[in-house]
């Protein structure tokens, strides 16, 4: 029986540190820490994905962007860009979006002035593929008035052999 009890104790201490690693938003004893609040202008986004069966399959692309009023006919897209850092002392990665105030391109495709306007999702080039991983979040700073937004590719499970040419 006194040999069993190590072994419990061993087994509950793995439990309770292997669900520290898939804390969700309400769990803010755990994932919150490592990551820097958001700076005044910014809010931090937070993506916690499910478990997969193939996680090394499985790739995020993150798209930041916001709702605007276009022509609906010109593509229109922000300019800035997206990137990667590293949370110091904790290894962890973080993207960080910057918007330039004035950046914004546009095709230059004639439209008839009384066509109206329409809300359209306009975005910064999409970043990824980002490594997809269940047991941390994936952490986004935008500036206030924009969003994030992701999808999911997935490799197939079939291989090809290219040929010798």
């Amino acid at each position: 029986m006194l040999r069993l009890l190590p072994l419990a104790c061993l087994a509950l201490l793995t439990f309770f540190s292997s669900a520290s690693l898939h804390a969700r938003p309400d769990d803010a004893s755990s994932w919150q820490k490592a990551y820097p609040a958001a700076e005044k202008g910014m809010k931090r986004v937070v993506i916690h994905l499910d478990a997969q069966k193939d996680e090394f399959s499985w790739k995020v692309e993150l798209i930041v962007g916001k709702t605007m009023e276009t022509d609906g006919v010109n593509r229109v897209a922000l300019m800035g860009t997206i990137e990667e850092r590293t949370v110091q002392g904790w290894g962890y990665n973080y993207y960080q979006a910057q918007v330039k105030a004035d950046g914004m391109i546009s095709t230059r495709i004639g439209v008839d002035p009384n066509q109206p306007k329409v809300q359209q999702f306009v975005t910064l080039m999409p970043h990824g593929p980002v490594r997809y991983n269940s047991r941390l979040p994936i952490v986004v700073y935008v500036p206030e008035g924009y969003e994030v937004r992701y999808r999911f590719w997935k490799a197939e499970e079939t291989t090809r052999t290219g040929e010798v040419g």
